[in-house]
Parts: C-alpha cells; sequence; structure tokens
C-alpha cells in the first residue's frame, strides 16, 4: 500500500447515530440480497456483521459501509449456478469459499499495490454491465411480486409470471407494491427515513394477522456461526474465474463511491487499501459462512447523512445488526413479496438505457462495447461474468487496434528525408517503421540523408527502438547518413541500448553521418 496507516481515531456520537441509523436500512437489505444470491436469508446477516467489523479497521473512505449488494449477489449467484443448486447445502458452502476467494484476490492485488487495474473495467463496459444486471435482477424478483411460481432462466420466468395474470396474487402484489411505494416515498421524505424497515415490520404483521398463505421467508436461526473452513474446496478451481471477475467488478463500484465519499470529505483516497479493506470483508463474510460482499452507495450516504466521519460508524452497524439478531426469528412470516419490493426499490434507479444510449451518440466505438455488453449479459444470463470478461476483451482489443494505427509523415527536402511517426511506437506497431523505409527510400532516391524525428511519438517500447535501429542500418547500408532527433526522455534508455548515437536532452542532434565499411 501506498500511504501509512491513519492514526487511531475516537468513536463520536454521531458515528453511533450513524451506525443504529444504517442498520435499520441494512437488515432488511441483507435479507434480500441473501435471497437474491440464492441463500437463506439468514446468511445476508452473516455476510454483513463480520464484513464490517474486518473492514472498519483498513477503509479509506471513512463512512463506506460494506455488505450484501445487488449486482455483487447476482454475480454470485451466476458464478454459483455452475456447482450446486440454489439454496442447497452444497450452495451454501461454495459461497462461503467464493467470498474467500474473492477477498484473497482483492487483498492481494491491494498489498501488491495494484489497486488501480480495476480501471481496467473501462467505463462503457460498466454502463453496459449495470444496466443489464439492473434488468436481470428486476426480472428475477417479478416472479415472486407477483406470486407466481416459474420455472427457467431469469428472463424466461419473468416473461412466464407477467404472461399469467391469472395467476398473479393478490396479496403478494399488495406486500410487493406497498413495499416498493413505501421505500420511494420515505426516500423522498427524507434519506434518513427507514421506509424499508418499517415495510418490512408492517408486512410481518400483516402476514401474521391476516394469515398470509403465499410464500414467507420462513424460520430464521438467532445463534451466531462458528467461523469454518470445511468448505468444498476442490470447486475452487471452478470458481476462480468468477471470483477474479466479482473481485474487479465489486471494486469499480466500491471505488466509485469510495472517491466519491474521499472528494466531499477532501481527504486522501487510497485505492490499494480500499481494496485491502474489501479483501478483508470478503474474508470475514466468507468465514462465517456468508457471500460475497460490496460497497452500497445508498448505506454509505444515509451513514454520512447521519453523521459518520470516522471507522466506528461501520462497527455500531455491525453492534446494532448483532444486537437485532434475537429478534430475527420474528420475521420469518415475512412474506417473499415483501424482500422482493425491497429489491426492486434499490434497483429502480440502476436502470437507466439513456446511458447505453448516449455513450452510442458521444462514441460509436464505445457505445458498441457498452451495447455488446448490455446485450451479452442479459443474453448470458446468469453466467454474467461471462458478459463482463468478453466486454473487457472487446474494450482492450479496440484499444490495440487504434493503438496500431500508427501515422507516419515523410517529408523530403534538400536531399534530407524526415521521417516523423506521429501514436505510440510499442511491438504492436513498430514494424511499420522496417516496412515504411525501404519504400521511401526507392521513391526519394536523390536522398543522402535521413532523419527519424521522435518527437511526436507518445511511447516508445524496446521492441520499436529495435525496429528504428534497423530501419536506420537499412539506410546506411544503401548508403545514407542517418540521425535521430526528438528522442523522447522515457525513450532514451531504450535506444541507448541498441543504437550508438542518441541526441542529449534538450541538445542537438548528433551530425549525421554515412556508415562506417
Amino acid at each position: 500500500m501506498t500511504h501509512d496507516a491513519p492514526p487511531p481515531e475516537r468513536p463520536r456520537w454521531g458515528d453511533l447515530a450513524a451506525g443504529v441509523t444504517v442498520a435499520a436500512i441494512a437488515l432488511p437489505q441483507a435479507l434480500a440480497y441473501a435471497e437474491l444470491a440464492g441463500m437463506p436469508p439468514v446468511a445476508g446477516l452473516w455476510a454483513t456483521v463480520p464484513a464490517l467489523f474486518a473492514a472498519a479497521a483498513f477503509l479509506s473512505a471513512r463512512e463506506l459501509q460494506v455488505g450484501p449488494v445487488a449486482t455483487t449477489s447476482l454475480l454470485a449467484f451466476g458464478t454459483l449456478s455452475a456447482v450446486a443448486t440454489p439454496g442447497s447445502p452444497e450452495w451454501v458452502g461454495a459461497a462461503a469459499l467464493l467470498a474467500l476467494l474473492v477477498g484473497v484476490v482483492r487483498t492481494a492485488i491491494g498489498l501488491l499495490g495494484w489497486g488501480r487495474i480495476a480501471y481496467l473495467l473501462s467505463r462503457p463496459v460498466r454502463i453496459g454491465f449495470l444496466n443489464a444486471a439492473a434488468v436481470l435482477i428486476a426480472a428475477s424478483q417479478l416472479p415472486a411480486a407477483l406470486g407466481v411460481d416459474a420455472d427457467g432462466g431469469v428472463l424466461r420466468a419473468a416473461a412466464v409470471a407477467l404472461a399469467s395474470p391469472d395467476r398473479w396474487s393478490v396479496g403478494a402484489l399488495a406486500f410487493a407494491g406497498g413495499t416498493l411505494l413505501t421505500a420511494v416515498l420515505a426516500r423522498r421524505l427524507h434519506p434518513l427515513v427507514p421506509g424499508v424497515l418499517a415495510a418490512v415490520v408492517v408486512s410481518t404483521v400483516l402476514s401474521t394477522t391476516l394469515g398470509y398463505g403465499g410464500a414467507v421467508v420462513g424460520p430464521i436461526p438467532d445463534a451466531w456461526p462458528r467461523p469454518r473452513l470445511d468448505l468444498p474446496w476442490g470447486q475452487a478451481p471452478r470458481l476462480a474465474v468468477g471470483a477474479v471477475v466479482l473481485a474487479l467488478v465489486g471494486f469499480a463500484e466500491a471505488a466509485s463511491i469510495g472517491r466519491d465519499l474521499a472528494a466531499r470529505a477532501r481527504r486522501r483516497w487510497d485505492p490499494d487499501r480500499a481494496f485491502v479493506a474489501q479483501g478483508a470483508a470478503n474474508l470475514a463474510a466468507g468465514l462465517f459462512g456468508g457471500f460475497p460482499v460490496g460497497a452500497s452507495f445508498s448505506r454509505s450516504a444515509v451513514a454520512r447523512l447521519a453523521g459518520a466521519r470516522t471507522r466506528w460508524a461501520s462497527v455500531a452497524t455491525a453492534v446494532a445488526l448483532l444486537a437485532a439478531l434475537p429478534f430475527t426469528p420474528w420475521l420469518a412470516p415475512l412474506p417473499q413479496a415483501t424482500l422482493a419490493g425491497v429489491i426492486l426499490a434499490a434497483v429502480a434507479s440502476l436502470v437507466r438505457p439513456g446511458d447505453v444510449l448516449g455513450v452510442l451518440r458521444d462514441s460509436r466505438s464505445q457505445g458498441v462495447i457498452a451495447l455488446a455488453t448490455f446485450v451479452l449479459t442479459l443474453a448470458l444470463a446468469p453466467h454474467i461474468e461471462e458478459a463482463v470478461l468478453i466486454g473487457v476483451l472487446l474494450a482492450v482489443g479496440q484499444h490495440l487496434r487504434r493503438e496500431q494505427q500508427l501515422r507516419i509523415d515523410a517529408t523530403a527536402r534538400d536531399g534530407v528525408l524526415t521521417v516523423t511517426p506521429r501514436g505510440v511506437l510499442w511491438y504492436g506497431s513498430a514494424a511499420r517503421i522496417e516496412e515504411l523505409v525501404p519504400d521511401l527510400l526507392a521513391d526519394h532516391r536523390e536522398a543522402h540523408r535521413l532523419v527519424v524525428d521522435l518527437s511526436a511519438c507518445g511511447r516508445v517500447d524496446w521492441t520499436a527502438a529495435t525496429s528504428i535501429r534497423e530501419a536506420l542500418e537499412d539506410a546506411e547500408a544503401a548508403g545514407l547518413a542517418v540521425a535521430l532527433r526528438g528522442v523522447p526522455h522515457h525513450a532514451r534508455s531504450w535506444l541507448r541500448s541498441v543504437w550508438r548515437d542518441v541526441p542529449e536532452e534538450g541538445g542537438p542532434p548528433p551530425e549525421a553521418r554515412p556508415r562506417r565499411r
């Protein structure tokens, strides 16, 4: 990591108040996101509480609240669907293992100082993925919100549920719609109003009083699990790719939130420390039988509004959730339609098709990447990690294609042929110089001197330096005097290792001289 550990902080009343306030939001969200990840609802608490305790010591953005989030839960579901059946003991064990793997990847990246590797996930890829993920998350909740049992993939099940109005449950619709409406109205009143918690409490009371016959959460244990490492380690190779994607995609979201919070507080933000914090959170969540976690924008924003200014706010949230654990069995009658409403309220703001269209309008090539990632995420569900990988490859491929488009200007005056490459000279584009110089020598037979001007090059690597040397040697073999000009500072060491006359920085080029025989 690049910065020393910050000095110890003392808890403030604002941090304690923020912790209790965030816990009121985190409790129902933890239960709902556990369902989204295919886990028992209580696993949401098992993931949240240890993650908050573990991350608190390393947070770069002090108000950041970690725990289950929608996109990370959906990615976890997609990765786990290749190795187990949702809700089974094998699934729960694999989810804990996946959290540990994500934790190891993130911690390693942070300790090695590779925090900026997360930026490989370009903005068009993120825009396309997040919009498609929001659509999938919303679609996954439609059967529960409508009270319809539908089999098949996420989109197929949603389509079946929507196309079967005769099977819709009035009770499920009322619970889901009421929760969604309460959450939206509470948010408009004030972000600190615990609308989601109120909807959960009212739904539980009504479900018990009215004898609701639809799907409910069911028994929730109030005992805290012991740390365990007896996990299906043999599945680790099959989970590895998904763990890496989760580690990077989930961190891109955390990085955006962390940078925003740090900027508002006028504090430094350290991506390496943030990676370690997120890694520790996932290691702790996996150790206690949870699933992969990330950073929550909504809960972090509420924490700041409620007065959080130090890491103790995360600790206060964790303690408040622990204090609520003995009362969670009371939530057994909670309708699953209510949890569907919680998730729909959380992801409603994430569906922004205008963002994809905006990228297409501003840059056709970047927009194609965003649109391709969006379509692939929907088409490949539940294995959406594959869509992210393809999106990254498309972005990298487009970048490499552009980097290969090297422009080379050539001018001839008074027997002096000047070749000026413009762009990036690297192993993918360097061969253009070797190819072009013989043609230029053939076209300008009157030339007696060749000057290669590198002042317009953004970068020159070692392979490019050797290509320049070979072009100069070809010119010498044809009887021309040769010289270099405008060598960038960063390229001097490369060129000096392969060529005899490299001009000093700021000085004139060495006198061009004919090849020694």
